[in-house]
């Protein structure tokens, strides 16, 4: 019988840089997204979803528990990622759902339109929109954060998420909701992820703000904040490959979160059983209680 000491694996861990943005099939441990053990309960019958960032990570554990509770799924990622994200594919296709795939990278502006204009035309309407991808790089000081590095999170952490979410307003209708992936680091930045806590930040003012603008439409707007959890992102460069070693061994619980135990935030707040809940910062840390 498992605990919670030895459920899910705790450092440390083996060193193993990728180059970005990684895959989550060359992680060890690899993560659990949830492939064998989320179960659904119906609770997105019916509902059309679209989440950047599906192939692998919170994005990847948000398809399946999204597929499962009876929702058709489009993920977008990147072309390097695609292994990954036909993984990904298949799991949503084995649930009977709709599974579309639209790789791009959504640092272009016009590509963003286009995402979204294909989701819509191939899950046949929209209502359910999930900011997820993220770009994270860590970086030492400030004096070497170069300025094409410092756009490139701000264009996949915050201009990606306001491109994405104008294209679709126009065709999420009452009911519908729109769920951003923003982080502890919005609270409590780290020294050396200067950059991504700034974006994250932004995801919740963005988050917050855009509550207020879509409620009268019936439009939810919420976000999660998850804190340290065991994904690809922090093996390509989000991490030093000392503190990959020992990642998630501050927390409380003293390991990181797999992506499986924060994709129930997603659904809950997908799901018309939390029709009243909008702008709000939902956070999965650990036991840190950051916000």
């Amino acid at each position: 019988m498992s605990t919670e000491k030895t459920r899910f694996p705790r450092p440390p861990f083996d060193k193993q840089p990728q180059q970005f943005p990684g895959l989550a099939s060359a992680m060890h441990p690899l993560p659990d997204h949830g492939e064998k053990s989320y179960q659904g309960h119906n609770r997105l019958t019916g509902k059309k979803a679209l989440i950047t960032g599906g192939d692998s990570g919170i994005g990847r554990a948000v398809a399946i528990a999204y597929a499962r509770e009876g929702a058709d799924v489009a993920i977008n990622y990147l072309p390097a990622e695609e292994s990954d994200a036909k993984e990904v594919i298949d799991l949503i296709k084995a649930e009977g759902r709709k599974a579309i795939a639209i790789p791009g990278d959504i640092t272009d502006e016009a590509f963003c339109k286009t995402l979204v204009d294909k989701a819509v035309q191939e899950l046949g309407g929209l209502d359910i929109l999930v900011n997820n991808a993220g770009r994270q790089q860590f970086c030492e000081s400030i004096s070497e954060l170069s300025t094409e590095s410092f756009d490139a999170t701000f264009k996949t952490n915050v201009y990606a998420p306001f491109w994405i979410t104008r294209a679709a307003v126009a065709h999420l209708g009452e009911g519908a909701a729109i769920i951003n992936t923003s982080s502890v680091q919005a609270f409590k930045p780290s020294d050396i992820l200067l950059d991504y806590a700034q974006t994250k930040a932004c995801n919740v003012a963005f988050t917050k703000a855009l509550a207020k603008q879509l409620g009268p439409k019936g439009i939810r707007v919420n976000a999660v904040a998850p804190g340290p959890y065991w994904t690809a992102l922090q093996v390509c460069g989000g991490q030093p490959q000392e503190k990959v070693a020992h990642f998630g061994e501050e927390a409380p619980l003293a390991r990181p979160g797999q992506p499986v135990e924060i994709a129930p935030l997603y659904v809950t707040l997908a799901s018309d059983e939390n029709s009243f809940a909008s702008g709000q910062v939902w956070c999965s840390d650990g036991g840190t209680g950051t916000a």
